[in-house]
């Protein structure tokens, strides 16, 4: 006797399976694997803004920190829309100028990870230190942003392992070997080259951060000081916030002679978002404008205003090209073609420049990225190994090879003889 199933069954069986969205595989990919981000430059808002006081400071909501408040552009970044762009861990880059000297410049940094750290003290209910990829995964189970601390600049540590080696004990987990000037040991990608690449001595900071566990950035160094890490490095690197040379000729960014020495490095790219750094078209107009600027200024000598008159006209016949979401993620498509899928994440930039991509102006904007990724035909597994399962990976990876070393001691090198 045949049994018959019931019409509701029937329909049921016999309904068309409705495809996953874009945003559907995106969301699935966020629930999983959380954004780790690896740049974002709060703890300079809070010191220009209001000196490192924060005691009224609302970290809540930041919407309100914009022109009418004084404080020039509206931040981009609060715990709302944190939690709406799907952040679970961040390096809160505790950036100070490179053009202080040394002395000035290791001062101001520990001035900068002691008002992050009160940052995060604040909220113990969002957020919380996390030192090690162990206490990313704890705050994670805990519902709480995972807060990390990474230096922008090699000036920071004034020359000194010994500097270096209590940044770490202070929490600093990457550093990026230099900013927008060279450092005594190393250069940068945007000064004119003085050490061809790293110095010996900055041999051995990269070695004595590989020691210590901590992550060597190459983002904001030269093309020969990032080959130079690459010939010595023992643990992965990482790219805080750069994007694909390739794609955007900004010397920022990283090239290709790089990318295809990731793999046997295993290190990661995380994405910047910062739009002069995505879209090349930007960069030109910015480059055009500025010799437009130039030529203005030379024809209309002693006459700024009718300099100032002809840029205006300028300026409404070539309007400024806006980067965008699909131009980030051509960056990560070349990153993926040249290095593989293993080598990228995301390191936004966030309240280090005046906007994101349009659709992607703040942090709440994460989504919106991983969507366009998913309409690319990138999987919910690729998703969630740039989101954040590659960056814990060199994480570990780093944390393994400082416990393979304990019994080393530490690099040396002989300090100035500053007198009795």
């Amino acid at each position: 006797m045949k049994t018959l199933l019931p019409l509701a069954a029937l329909l049921l069986l016999t309904a068309p399976v409705q495809a996953k969205t874009p945003e559907d595989i995106a969301a699935a990919a966020l629930d999983h694997a959380p954004v780790f981000d690896g740049h974002n430059d709060v703890p300079i808002q809070l010191r220009g803004r209001w000196g490192n006081v924060i005691g009224d400071f609302d970290f809540e909501d930041t919407t309100k920190t914009g022109p009418e408040a004084a404080n020039g552009r509206t931040m981009h970044t609060d715990l709302t829309r944190l939690r709406k762009g799907r952040v679970g861990a961040q390096f809160w880059s505790v950036y100070v100028s490179a053009d202080l000297t040394e002395p000035q410049a290791v001062q101001a940094v520990i001035e900068q990870i002691d008002v992050t750290k009160r940052l995060v003290a604040r909220y113990p209910g969002e957020m919380a230190l996390a030192l090690t990829a162990d206490d990313v995964e704890q705050a994670w189970k805990q519902g709480k942003i995972a807060s990390l601390i990474g230096m922008e600049g090699g000036h920071s540590i004034g020359s000194s392992l010994g500097v270096l080696r209590q940044m770490y004990a202070l929490g600093a987990r990457y550093m990026t070997l230099t900013h927008s000037k060279n450092t005594p040991w190393a250069d940068s990608a945007t000064d004119d080259p003085e050490h061809d690449g790293l110095t010996p001595f900055g041999q051995l900071v990269v070695k004595e951060m590989n020691r210590l566990g901590m992550l060597v950035d190459l983002s904001h160094v030269s093309e020969k000081t990032m080959l130079d890490v690459l010939d010595i490095a023992r643990a992965p690197v990482i790219f805080s916030h750069s994007g694909a040379r390739a794609v955007d000729g900004h010397p920022r960014n990283v090239p290709d002679s790089v990318l295809a020495r990731l793999p046997e490095n295993g290190g990661v790219v995380m994405v910047v978002l910062y739009p002069t750094f995505v879209s090349e078209e930007l960069r030109q107009w910015l480059a055009a404008r500025k010799a437009e600027e130039a030529r203005l200024a030379s024809l209309w000598l002693g006459q700024p205003g009718k300099a100032k008159d002809a840029l205006d006209s300028w300026d409404a016949a070539h309007p400024m090209p806006q980067a965008t979401i699909a131009q980030a993620a051509d960056h990560i498509d070349h990153i993926r073609k040249v290095a593989g899928i293993d080598h990228i994440g995301i390191g936004g930039d966030y309240d280090g420049m005046d906007t994101g991509p349009v659709g992607m102006e703040d942090v709440a904007g994460y989504p919106a990225l991983f969507a366009e990724l998913a309409r690319r035909g990138y999987s919910q597994a690729e998703l969630e190994k740039i989101a954040s399962g590659n960056i814990m990976r060199v994480l570990r990876a780093a944390e393994a090879y400082a416990r393979s070393q304990k019994d080393q001691p530490p690099y040396e090198a002989p300090v100035p003889d500053i007198g009795d």
